[in-house]
């Protein structure tokens, strides 16, 4: 039986609808995107990213109900991020979802954007369990096992910044543009790790992270070396506070799914696009875990796209996980399933 999915995505600063077939192939996935407007104040403004939401989201319905060449008619749901994310912008997205469910008499799937991150791996090879997956984004980073679908338990986590968020601090430090991850990465594969800056927590018996005594270390490095009118190296800056990171992170990540057997290890997020990254893992995973197979989303999957929500309420719709006209945003929706409630 062919299922058909209009997932919405709203959680930020993008505006993306999808139409996903069984879960696993992608009909279409418009993204209007909002760097353009964030740019100028160095960040995301939660009020102009809900202005251009409601600018946006009823013709992202209809581009990709027209990209998919599907009718409403044969659609056999409506998905829509619940959380977490700004309450303004997920309650754009909410409220188009129900309409759009009530006005056709379809069922409403709540998705946790998280678990959606999670699933964008679905649209590589079908996920197999139990699996390890390492969260990481502008304001999560995370590893969470799962022994089934549907199933969450998360084994470590940031005490304090997200990876996402020092990059961006640190890209504002620099005088990047925003966002600035992906020229801090590209920056550090021209230079050396000649400042060494900490790697917290690394070897604590933990797999909880911490990226805040990171941030403070750059930050006062920069701010000192130019009260003495020092000129530092950018793309040592980058290189040295990038390979801070991921060595956190890979050591981390790796040493869990050590501790935690398991058959794939997902990297999910908009940090994930990293190339860095990328390359750390797949190095220390075939010397390491050999018998681990890692699953990486496309660039375009990294971010924040609806597919991934589809993808999701696949498997929330096959539990029965529905939502009524009650639905609202939850910002700091947590994840909750059987495994840790």
């Amino acid at each position: 039986m062919r299922e058909l999915i209009l997932a919405i995505e709203s959680s930020c600063d993008e505006t993306s609808v999808a139409v996903i077939e069984n879960g696993a192939h992608i009909l279409s996935n418009i993204v209007a995107s909002q760097i353009k407007s964030h740019q100028r104040f160095g960040g995301v403004v939660p009020e102009v990213a809900s202005r251009h939401h409601v600018e946006q989201i009823t013709l992202c319905i209809e581009e990709a109900l027209a990209e998919a060449g599907v009718s409403v008619e044969e659609l056999s749901a409506v998905a829509v991020t619940q959380g977490p994310g700004l309450v303004g912008a997920l309650l754009i997205g909410i409220s188009a979802a129900k309409a759009f469910a009530w006005a056709h008499d379809l069922p409403l799937i709540p998705v946790n954007h998280m678990a959606g991150h999670i699933y964008a791996a679905r649209f590589v090879k079908p996920l197999e369990f139990p699996l390890m997956a390492l969260l990481v984004s502008g304001g999560h980073t995370e590893l969470v096992l799962m022994e089934e679908d549907g199933s969450f338990e998360i084994v470590g986590e940031t005490r304090d910044d997200a990876a996402g968020e020092a990059y961006d601090k640190v890209g504002r430090v620099l005088g990047l543009p925003y966002p600035s991850g992906k020229e801090i990465d590209r920056l550090a594969h021209l230079g050396e790790d000649s400042y060494h800056f900490p790697r917290a927590m690394i070897h604590e018996n933990n797999f909880d992270f911490s990226f805040s005594g990171l941030k403070s270390a750059f930050i006062n490095l920069v701010h000192n070396a130019e009260q003495r009118g020092e000129v530092l190296s950018t793309e040592d800056l980058a290189t040295s506070f990038q390979a801070s990171v991921i060595d956190v992170l890979v050591t981390k990540t790796i040493r869990a799914c050590q501790t935690y057997p398991v058959k794939q290890l997902i990297v999910a997020g908009g940090v994930a696009a990293n190339q860095g990254l990328q390359q750390a893992l797949e190095e220390a995973v075939a010397s390491q875990l050999t018998d681990v197979d890692l699953l990486i989303p496309p660039l375009r999957l990294c971010g924040d796209n609806a597919a991934m929500i589809g993808a999701a309420a696949h498997v929330a719709f096959a539990k029965g996980e529905l939502a009524d006209m009650s639905l609202n945003a939850i910002p700091s929706l947590a994840f909750q399933s059987k495994t840790n409630e």
